[in-house]
């Protein structure tokens, strides 16, 4: 993670994230009058810009990052992926392995919820049980597998699950492990639940007005430690223009999810600072390889693989604020193998490919994509282009692309699409679990080898194995390309003087760390 000072537009764009086309906000420079500082009289309250708000506040009935950037400031999880990235304990203070199906978690001792309750290992076992319980209808999938949880005494649970799962722990990390109060869900019911939410964590719900705050304040017995702040303000920003204002302004002390178009019109702004780090929501373009036509020869993927000049595309549309990837799976996740190298742009050998299978003169294909990656899309078509192959692009609004991309139809987005993912487990089980196998949602690659790798790195709890395979799934990906491999996108958010806070490389909206000076 780096902190760059207000600089120049050309400098500054090379730390951005995607590109919001055509955002002008005029006057914003202006914003801060003489004579006020909001952020002088805001004292030890932290404000806080998102663009979208959360669906609910009941963690074990959302599945998005907007509500889980709140959520996470409320509630505890059995583990938490550190600033660093490192899995370390949350209420869990260590875990083992039992068998291959069972894991066990030794949870902290004295740690209460926000009404007094206790959190011991039966509010744990009730989390779990309640979370994968058919009734709650829980979009969160990451404990599918789960199948018991056993109360061993006051501070020990063991979790059962119907084959071996190797990344349980790291599953607790965020959705799968928020810990709920048994008692107050019981006695109030789920709806008064998600109106008033109890969890453990740092900061204590007050109020919430949909689409326009939420309001929490310190928790002072926290275990971690009480937040160095007494007030935490969560706003819903959709207008990048107007959270950047607030942000100049000093009525916001960090804005998340900045755009590289929004950065710049900050340039010269005293007193602030555009933070960037590595990200791990990765892209690509997935290739029908099974319904017939060029596609199904890898010597085309291969040849579409070195058409992309991916640096440029990175310089070029994303202002610089991502990283190339070899396959599909993040730098920071465990299994990826620096070794495995991503295609190198070679014009000439994508001709020569192309030309071996039978293709000389290239072909006509459609390219699908959200209208929100218009640029992506037509940059990757023009380099497509110049080795013959015609990339059509075909462009839908979002909801439209989610829908056919999780629809069970796997041709429903036509030869080719461009689409990102996000493993926030940093394994690479999660990057690879729907599009390898042959069987999975949105693979469209079949091929015994790989099932068998995914396999193993799915069901084995040995870790050196599980590395082994993914090393070798890394390099067959490679010489099959069943995919083009492009990118990783970086974080970028926007943040004053006042405040000091580091985030991870999944970005959440952590803050219980956070400081103002």
């Amino acid at each position: 993670m780096t902190e760059r000072t207000m600089m120049g537009r050309r400098d500054l764009l090379r730390f951005g994230g995607l590109t919001v086309a055509g955002l002008s906000m005029p006057g914003l420079l202006s914003a801060c009058k003489a004579g006020s500082n909001p952020a002088a009289k805001a004292g030890k309250e932290l404000r806080v810009a998102q663009a979208v708000d959360a669906t609910t506040l009941d963690p074990q009935k959302q599945g998005d990052l907007p509500s889980m950037n709140v959520l996470i400031n409320i509630f505890d999880t059995l583990t938490v992926h550190d600033v660093d990235d490192r899995l370390v304990g949350g209420l869990a203070e260590r875990w083992e392995t039992v068998s291959p199906t069972t894991w066990r978690f030794h949870l902290r001792n004295g740690v209460t919820f926000h009404n007094g309750e206790p959190c011991d290992a039966n509010a744990v076992k009730y989390s779990i049980e309640r979370l994968i319980d058919p009734a709650t209808k829980s979009p969160i999938v990451e404990l599918r597998l789960v199948t018991k949880v056993n109360v061993v005494d006051a501070h020990t649970v063991e979790v059962l699950t119907s084959r071996p799962d190797p990344i349980l722990p790291a599953k607790m990390s965020l959705f799968g492990g928020v810990i709920v109060p048994p008692g107050y869900i019981k006695g109030q019911g789920d709806a008064a639940f998600a109106a008033k939410p109890v969890g453990t964590g740092p900061f204590v719900f007050q109020s919430w007005q949909r689409d326009g705050q939420i309001v929490l304040t310190a928790n002072p017995k926290y275990w971690g430690g009480r937040p160095a702040f007494d007030k935490l303000t969560i706003k819903v920003m959709p207008d990048p223009a107007a959270s950047l204002a607030a942000l100049q302004s000093g009525e916001l002390d960090i804005v998340s999810g900045l755009t590289p178009d929004a950065a710049q019109q900050l340039n010269g702004t005293p007193d602030m600072k555009v933070v960037t780090a590595p990200g791990i929501r990765t892209f690509f373009v997935s290739l029908d390889t099974l319904s017939g036509g060029p596609l199904a020869k890898k010597e085309v993927r291969q040849a579409l693989n070195h058409a992309l000049d991916v640096p440029t595309l990175i310089k070029s549309v994303l202002n610089g604020a991502a990283q190339q990837e070899s396959t599909l799976i993040p730098h920071q996740s465990f299994g990826f193998d620096p070794s495995t190298q991503p295609f190198a742009y070679d014009l000439a050998k994508a001709k020569n490919l192309l030309a071996q299978a039978g293709y000389p003169s290239g072909f006509t294909v459609k390219l699908t994509a959200s209208s929100a990656d218009k640029d992506m899309v037509q940059a990757i078509s023009g380099q497509l282009q110049k080795v013959g192959v015609k990339a059509d692009v075909s462009l839908m609004d979002a909801a439209t692309f989610k829908q056919r991309l999780l629809s069970s139809n796997k041709q429903a987005l036509g030869p080719m699409y461009f689409a990102g993912n996000t493993g926030w487990t940093l394994d690479a089980e999660s990057n690879l679990q729907s599009f390898i196998r042959h069987d999975r949602r949105q693979s469209r690659w079949n091929n015994a080898a790989a099932d068998t790798l995914i396999d193993t790195e799915e069901n084995s709890i040995d870790q050196a194995k599980r590395k082994e395979a993914f090393t070798k799934l890394q390099q067959l990906m490679i010489d099959e390309a069943p995919f083009l491999y492009l990118y990783q996108i970086s974080n970028l958010y926007a943040i004053n003087d006042r405040v000091q806070w580091k985030t991870n490389s999944v970005g959440t909206l952590a803050l219980a760390g956070a400081k103002l000076v």
